[in-house]
């Protein structure tokens, strides 16, 4: 979506909210739809705005794009919210280096090239040179590289990559040398890829026969593609017509001996079996079965798989499996569970590397190949590490290091000693020294602790009237951990707080952190998000009236649930591509994957249950709920835009008030992944200057920044 920036320069804000309060809203018609579950009757007047293809349905799409533009735009300062975002923005970035054969291969941007360019370093003469360059494979930077693999010698490297942010991707291969293969290999989501001989191993379903970014996706099936042949000759290795709604993938162990087939019915869970490679029709041998817990092989070690598993472990830990003997009671523990959580563990120089979160914060330790504690990794401070990239045989290894104030920096690893040194820094217009994150406590609604974080600038003092917001995830135990965002820089040196609870539903403390948020337990989630809102407001950090709520996917169901069960506690939210019809969720694409975290209304007892916090369903008329930007996109085929359709038609016909009910539309555009940087500057901009615009808040200029900090000792 172009659109051109509008300055206005003589709107008072008062006249602006006057404005505001004569938003007219496209009509969207009602059909007469309902279904029953249960013997309850459930209205569903906007389901033609399920068929994102329809003409109707694309009238309806450009008729609310003009209404939230024209508002966008109105709105004093967007301008300058734009200039100092790019202008944040504008730093050269690196990816965490990883080395194949001879080569280092690492992504780099320049500063706000839409896509991050694949390099390749030859390590004997030091010459870098790009490899892949998405930016010039599109002509508008909306496609974007996914997975890549390259062999064990570094000379192919298979790579995916997707259109528009869709999930669909496609894989093409590259001598590292430079020459393009003609394989393409198309009609891949959710796949690995794990080469092997003269070829590799993904996964793939069958060409859609309906709409290939809402239909539901079935009957995953896993293949061996080998080089220069047409996908159509593609070995079929592994499929289950008995089970259309389960995913597959298959790994190969480093030595090439033996093959790993994992199966998946949810996002947690999964089944694992195995087979010595060389004979693809030698049937697999079960490891573990039921899909009850998540087990991963990291390798082979003494013959003798090293595997991740949180079976009886809810913390996770590492166990030894004899091929021989591959059933559990045969497991032998190699790093038990303890009180943090293991994130990950691979082989490193002889070592075994297992990275742990501890209260929602990163730490590691290196083990012997007999278990015995060796050294921990040496970091800078406290906050999250991401990609520890070094083979078992490599001298060095390399990670990436961020905090809500230490912008991520990738540091290499000497692992002869275990000491590390700074391999690249970025050099952003921002001092750390300026900004204040801490870790505190609440009780939720049902008295359990819950920590949080919150970051501002030290000048910020807890007056009660502070601009906040409070982001926040809790689901498919993922964890929101410490992390610096140029997004939020914005706001906070505007005098803004960021606050980030660690709800139940996320990874942050373990399986049963994770469980105690999902099924018929998820009103948890929304509790502990409206108790994190009620500390704030308690502890004089903010109140309603400068409070602002944002979440995205999931985080779009929390937002949607939570300024609907409390409307009177948030002046602004912003759901992103959420979760918001909760009893249709699971018919499109890949959302019956997510029943484990959310129940479905196919089962009474789940349905009585989620049927009372679904967003789309808890919209009442003469209520006025906060100021709401609702955001998707067109090409999101994992949480379908209907979803956002349906809330924001249904809300604007409830909406009782002064506060606007505004979505915004985003085309060639998916899920979030492979966002270009232009359309991520875009979409930032729009949702400061609707957060600012809704909490009353003026924006300073660089300038006046400048003189306050000078005359003031805090933020007026």
């Amino acid at each position: 979506m172009k659109t051109k920036i509008i300055i206005i320069s003589m709107i008072t804000f008062a006249s602006m909210i006057s404005m505001a309060q004569k938003i007219t809203y496209p009509v969207t018609k009602k059909v007469k739809q309902a279904d029953t579950y249960f013997g309850t009757k459930v209205a569903d007047p906007y389901r033609w705005l399920e068929d994102d293809k329809s003409a109707a349905t694309a009238e309806w799409v450009k008729q609310q794009n003009v209404v939230t533009n024209n508002y966008l735009l109105a709105i004093p300062h967007r301008n300058e919210i734009k200039e100092r975002l790019t202008e944040l923005w504008d730093y050269p970035k690196m990816g965490v280096p990883f080395r194949k054969g001879n080569f280092l291969f690492y992504y780099k941007n320049s500063g706000t090239q839409n896509q991050s360019v694949l390099y390749v370093q030859n390590l004997t003469t030091s010459e870098e040179r790009i490899l892949l360059d998405p930016n010039t494979m599109s002509g508008d930077g909306t496609l974007s590289l996914g997975n890549i693999s390259v062999t064990k010698d570094g000379q192919y490297l298979a790579y995916s990559y997707a259109l528009s942010g869709s999930d669909w991707n496609e894989i093409r291969i590259i001598e590292v040398e430079g020459v393009q293969l003609n394989d393409t290999l198309k009609w891949i989501k959710f796949s690995d890829i794990s080469w092997s001989g003269n070829g590799f191993y993904y996964s793939r379903y069958d060409a859609p026969k309906g709409d290939a970014l809402s239909a539901k996706n079935e009957f995953h099936k896993v293949y061996y593609h080998r080089l220069n042949t047409p996908q159509i000759k593609d070995q079929l290795i592994f499929e289950d017509p008995k089970a259309p709604l389960r995913n597959y993938s298959l790994s190969v162990s480093d030595d090439q001996t033996y093959q790993f087939l994992y199966a998946t019915e949810s996002t947690s869970g999964n089944a694992l079996s195995f087979r010595k490679a060389g004979n693809n029709n030698v049937p697999f041998i079960p490891i573990a079965t039921g899909f009850k817990s998540d087990n991963s092989i990291i390798d082979v070690i003494n013959g003798k798989f090293l595997m991740l598993t949180n079976d009886e472990a809810p913390n996770m830990k590492l166990v030894l499996v004899d091929p021989n003997k591959p059933q559990r009671e045969n497991w032998k523990t190699f790093v038990p569970e303890s009180n943090a959580v293991i994130e990950s563990a691979q082989l490193a120089y002889g070592m075994v590397y297992v990275q742990y979160m501890e209260n929602a914060q990163s730490k590691a330790n290196f083990y012997a190949l007999d278990g015995t504690f060796v050294k921990t990794l040496p970091l800078p401070g406290l906050g999250t590490i991401s990609g520890f990239n070094g083979d078992k045989d490599d001298v060095a290894a390399y990670f990436a290091f961020t905090s809500f104030t230490y912008p991520s920096t990738i540091f290499k690893v000497d692992m002869v000693n275990i000491s590390t040194s700074v391999y690249f820094a970025p050099k952003i217009d921002f001092n750390p020294e300026n900004y204040i994150s801490e870790q505190v406590k609440y009780k939720s609604k049902d008295g359990t602790s819950v920590t949080m974080f919150i970051v501002r600038n030290k000048k910020v003092k807890t007056t009660g009237d502070n601009p906040t917001l409070l982001y926040g995830y809790g689901g498919f135990n993922i964890s929101l951990t410490p992390s610096f965002s140029i997004s939020r820089l914005l706001f906070l040196e505007q005098g803004g707080i960021i606050a980030i609870p660690n709800l139940r539903g996320g990874g942050e403390y373990g399986q049963k952190w994770h469980q105690a948020g999902t099924k018929l337990e998820k009103q948890n989630t929304f509790d502990d998000f409206i108790s994190a809102a009620e500390y704030l407001i308690r502890e004089k950090y903010t109140s309603s009236s400068k409070l602002a709520i944002q979440g995205g996917s999931n985080g779009g169901l929390l937002v949607g649930a939570c300024m609907t069960q409390r409307p009177d506690l948030f002046k602004v939210a912003v759901p992103q591509v959420g979760v918001l019809d909760m009893l249709r969720y699971h018919l499109f694409t890949i959302g019956w994957a997510w029943k484990s975290d959310y129940g479905s209304s196919e089962k009474k007892n789940e349905f009585q249950y989620i049927y009372k916090y679904s967003p789309l369903h808890n919209l009442k008329k003469g209520i006025q709920y906060p100021a709401t930007l609702i955001t998707t996109a067109d090409h999101d085929d994992r949480v379908v835009p209907a979803h956002s359709f349906k809330f924001a038609a249904t809300l604007q016909e409830c909406q009782t008030g002064e506060n606007p009910v505004l979505i915004r539309i985003e085309s060639k555009a998916g899920h979030g992944a492979g966002k270009p940087t232009a359309k991520q500057i875009e979409e930032t901009t729009d949702i400061w200057a609707f957060i600012f615009h809704n909490l009353n808040l003026k924006y300073l200029t660089k300038e006046e920044l400048k003189d306050q900090n000078k005359n003031s000792t805090k933020f007026k």
